[in-house]
């Protein structure tokens, strides 16, 4: 095949023809229904196409504005492929029954071609779509003719994913952040109202103990004079019990 590609280039050199073949990527084949029946489909560097079945299927990838994935849930066992063409006048090309294991190849290969792509759980009516689009004249632009009132640019309106889960995974954060923010200020309320309270029974204690002297009738004053006249008393008993001690006399 190498052979006959070298000699299929050189004829068309001769006669003023630019040709160039283009190999497929097989191991970024897969199976699909474009027509009437399954068929192996193969992307390559400027198109996706099926050459072994009739009717041929080619898409040059230079002509495709926008792909997107039809019946994307996670009840199916298969989605649908629409190849949206840059001239609107055009009813996209399809390609149906894919099975799931294949979406995120495919997804990866349109990124890497610089192809945008969306996704969403049902199938759309393009024909109603292409005519829509088509009398759009800001279509990829995101305000309305007034320049003010926001919309979404270009095939935005097709993301049915990912913009709900987004605001739902936002919105847990926050409910999350805020749960944790309001824990930790109950934690806080309840060591305060615990300082709070060892406090006033601090405050009780010593209250209490002031009121025991004021029913004794003392205050500071008397209670540091009866602790003097205590001592006073204490020391004249000490004086009482030592007897003194006769000496003897010592005979000549």
């Amino acid at each position: 095949f190498k052979d006959f590609a070298r000699k299929v280039e050189g004829v068309a050199r001769k006669n003023g023809y630019s040709l160039e073949f283009d190999i497929p990527y097989r191991d970024l084949a897969f199976t699909g229904n474009p027509h009437k029946e399954m068929v192996s489909i193969q992307p390559t560097l400027n198109c996706l196409c099926n050459l072994t079945e009739t009717p041929f299927f080619v898409v040059d990838l230079s002509d495709v504005d926008h792909v997107h994935f039809e019946r994307v849930t996670f009840m199916s066992k298969a989605f649908d492929i629409v190849l949206v063409n840059k001239d609107f006048t055009k009813q996209p090309y399809r390609i149906d029954m894919i099975a799931n294991d294949e979406k995120d190849s495919i997804q990866e290969w349109l990124t890497d071609m610089e192809i945008s792509y969306t996704e969403g759980p049902m199938n759309l009516n393009w024909k109603q779509i292409m005519s829509h689009v088509l009398g759009d004249d800001r279509f990829y632009m995101d305000t309305e003719e007034d320049e003010v009132t926001a919309k979404e640019a270009g095939w935005e309106f097709l993301r049915m994913f990912g913009k709900d889960e987004a605001g739902d995974e936002e919105e847990s954060e926050e409910e999350s952040g805020y749960s944790e923010q309001s824990d930790e200020e109950s934690e806080e309320d309840e060591d305060s109202a615990d300082g709070d309270f060892d406090t006033d029974e601090d405050e009780e204690s010593d209250y209490d103990g002031d009121e025991d002297l004021e029913e004794q009738g003392m205050d500071w004053e008397d209670m540091e004079r009866e602790a003097a006249a205590d001592d006073r008393r204490k020391k004249r008993q000490g004086d009482d019990d030592v007897t003194p001690v006769k000496r003897k006399r010592r005979r000549r």
